[in-house]
C-alpha cells in the first residue's frame, strides 16, 4: 500500500487512513448506495404486486413491497394467496394505526 509513496509523504499522513482505523473497535460504516430510481424499481415488480399496488390503502415503497410479495410467496401456492397476505398485512398495519400508541 505504502510502498509507490516517498517516505515523506508516508509520514505525514492524517491519522485516519485505513491503516490506522484497523485498530479501532467501532464497527464500519456502510457506503452510501447510489441513488435508485424508484419508478424503475416499481416497473421491475411481478405485474401481479403491481395491479395490487395500484389500489393499496398504504403508500408501499417498491422495496418493501418486494420484501412481503417474496415471503408471502414463500408461504402461498398461488398469487392469489400472496396478495390475500398482503392484504390481511396492510388491514393489521391499518388497525393498528387507527388504534394508536397503546397507553400503558
Amino acid at each position: 500500500m505504502t510502498r509507490n509513496m516517498p517516505r515523506k509523504m508516508h509520514r505525514n499522513m492524517p491519522q485516519t487512513t485505513p491503516r490506522a482505523n484497523l485498530a479501532s473497535s467501532l464497527s464500519r460504516r456502510r457506503r452510501a448506495r447510489p441513488a435508485r430510481d424508484p419508478m424503475a424499481e416499481y416497473d421491475r415488480l411481478p405485474p401481479d404486486l403491481r395491479r395490487w399496488l395500484a389500489t393499496a390503502a398504504l403508500p408501499w415503497s417498491p422495496a418493501s413491497a418486494r420484501r412481503a410479495w417474496a415471503r408471502a410467496m414463500a408461504k402461498a401456492h398461488t398469487p392469489q394467496e400472496a396478495l390475500a397476505h398482503l392484504d390481511s398485512l396492510q388491514t393489521a398495519r391499518l388497525r393498528r394505526d387507527r388504534t394508536g400508541p397503546q397507553s400503558g
